[in-house]
């Protein structure tokens, strides 16, 4: 098998995400392979594991549509906690006393184009070292706020002290804080209890298997690397120009044979049927090599 893949987890919660890339390793036996968009140990969903090359295809998208993450969490007001989930320790206990209408009311107020700060238990770094390894000393660092965008969120369910929530936001949103921002807008404070990614860099959850299936030889996840830019039109070129295009000349695009041509910054480069990997579209006119090539 080609090394050169995109395997699609649904990522168990406990587990760590470079875990779940080790497995994918072992079981692909290929020596490189990254994921795309860490979850925490607690979460669970969608982990996209890119081996070989196809890791090059990680964050190439600029496409706000294939940049969105959408996330379904649970929460409980009146308790605040060290790393604003179920797993830190009950900093705060409150009474709570609102109802699912003071919810609905105020999370327009957390829609749009916002600005949160990171929790200290994070992997963000400072001056070289993770916020989380910091933070379990004891030491305080203060932590830039960044502006994040929340498409929507929807409460699915409340009982009166848990519920849930559907988020679709920008990548670099913490869960935990939009929860923790929410209950002390609430007054009564809040954590997160569990968190699941149901979309994330265009591939939703449905598009996964477990860990334990693809372990055991499920490979309905495992795809070619070019299922990462199958939006992009294809360009098929010869032989010729295919070494051309491999030592970073430039190809004509009116010399190129392209299948859904419109205008796109990106093709996908096949020789004889073969992915030979992504180009750019250059100001003059002419197809290049970003060092997205398969082989």
């Amino acid at each position: 098998m080609s090394v050169n893949k995109i395997v699609l987890i649904n990522k168990p919660s406990g587990v760590p995400s470079f875990r779940v890339t080790s497995a994918v390793r072992r079981k692909l036996n290929t020596k490189k392979a990254g994921h795309a968009g860490t979850l925490d140990p607690m979460a669970s969903g969608v982990l996209a594991v890119y081996t070989g090359n196809a890791a090059r295809f990680i964050d190439l998208s600029e496409d706000e549509d294939d940049n969105k993450k959408r996330y379904v969490a649970g929460f409980r007001l009146g308790q605040t906690t060290d790393t604003l989930d179920c797993e830190g320790q009950i900093l705060d206990e409150r009474p709570v006393s609102v109802g699912e209408q003071d919810i609905l009311k105020i999370l327009p107020d957390f829609t749009g184009r916002i600005t949160q700060i990171p929790p200290m238990f994070s992997a963000i770094k400072k001056d070289g070292v993770p916020l989380y390894k910091l933070a379990r000393q004891g030491i305080k660092v203060d932590v830039k706020s960044r502006e994040i965008t929340v498409y929507s969120i929807k409460l699915l369910s409340f009982d009166g002290r848990d519920g849930v929530i559907d988020v679709v936001c920008s990548k670099g949103t913490y869960i935990r804080t939009l929860i923790a921002d929410i209950g002390e807008t609430l007054g009564c404070g809040a954590h997160m209890i569990s968190l699941e990614r149901t979309l994330s860099n265009g591939y939703t959850i449905d598009m996964c298997v477990s860990l334990d299936d693809f372990v055991n030889g499920d490979e309905s996840c495992i795809h070619d690397a070019d299922f990462a830019v199958m939006k992009y039109p294809r360009a098929n070129v010869s032989s010729a120009q295919e070494r051309l295009f491999r030592n970073g000349g430039g190809l004509f695009k009116e010399r190129m044979k392209i299948k859904d041509d419109y205008y796109s910054k990106y093709y996908r480069v096949y020789s004889n049927d073969v992915f030979v990997g992504l180009g750019i579209l250059s100001d003059d006119g002419t197809l290049i090599n970003p060092k997205c090539i398969m082989t």
